[in-house]
């Protein structure tokens, strides 16, 4: 089975914003896949993973996360996204699931949103400074989880569980 990758849903406005520095800074040839702010990997397809993230969601408030800085990935670029809320939901969950987990998803994650990956450092080297003169921290929020099957490249879309399911009224 093919793994599954957990992403964390936010806002309209922030996506179109990454995804558009995405679209103008990613190699075209490898750009197959939306700006994202991955929260697993590659967790285990099976049935309990979607249920029991189902029910985690519905407790989960949308939180706000803060666009810190712009960081190099070597042969890339990023953003660095801080909340005291994200890692606490992420370790939640790597404790609940960790004999399930690849090395990878086992580590503290250090969350970022890449708009740029694999080209020459001299490339990336050269958006960073022409971003980071003008760049100001901003906040956005996180709305939900996304679950994507891995296919080697691009990745197949399965569905999306919105925090705070159990609060609503409809």
């Amino acid at each position: 089975m093919k793994p599954i990758v957990a992403t964390l849903e936010m806002s309209d406005a922030a996506q179109t914003y990454f995804n558009e520095l995405r679209r103008r800074h990613f190699p075209p040839g490898r750009n197959y896949l939306n700006a994202h702010l991955t929260l697993f990997h590659a967790l285990p397809d099976e049935p309990w993973i979607f249920e029991e993230l189902a029910e985690i969601v519905k407790d989960q408030m949308s939180f706000e996360v803060t666009a810190q800085h712009i960081v190099s990935l070597g042969n890339g670029t990023a953003f660095k996204i801080i909340s005291p809320e994200l890692p606490a939901l992420h370790q939640t969950l790597r404790n609940r699931w960790f004999d399930h987990l690849t090395p990878q998803d086992r580590q503290k994650r250090n969350f970022h949103i890449t708009i740029q990956n694999k080209v020459e450092s001299q490339e990336a080297k050269k958006l960073q400074a022409e971003l980071s003169p003008s760049f100001e921290p901003f906040s956005f929020q996180l709305t939900g989880i996304q679950l994507w099957r891995y296919h080697g490249g691009p990745w197949e879309y399965l569905r999306t569980l919105s925090f705070g399911s159990a609060h609503r009224s409809f």
